[in-house]
């Protein structure tokens, strides 16, 4: 199963705030799948491991410049007190592109895993 990294949201993915992320890339994904969410994919150091976050099912899937976004999805994304403006500018500095580049917008169903 392929694992998606939650390292930025991972608070707002557990507490169920967050049902849309998007992401560069991630144009293979269709809705159906299962992913694997974690704490983070890259950066691990010598022996340390990723924590397993649980399971998100896609529900859908659709490719759009990534400052087309409403303030609704802002809040889906899980920063309801962000405007779409102020998401984008994050979203920007933190993966190093530009508003009007295309993203992954990827709806879905998280669930932990049973402990």
């Amino acid at each position: 199963m392929r694992r998606m990294s939650f390292s930025m949201t991972e608070q707002q993915l557990l507490d169920g705030s967050k049902t849309v992320t998007r992401r560069l890339g991630w144009e293979y994904i269709q809705a159906g799948e299962q992913v694997l969410a974690v704490d983070r994919v890259m950066g691990l150091r010598k022996g340390e491991r990723q924590r397993i976050l649980g399971v998100i099912d896609v529900r859908s899937v659709r490719r759009e410049p990534l400052d087309t976004i409403t303030d609704d999805d802002v809040a889906r994304e899980g920063f309801p007190g962000k405007s779409a403006g102020e998401f984008v500018s994050m979203f920007c500095k933190a993966m190093q592109c530009q508003p009007a580049d295309p993203v992954t917008r990827i709806e879905f169903v998280f669930r932990r895993l049973q402990d």
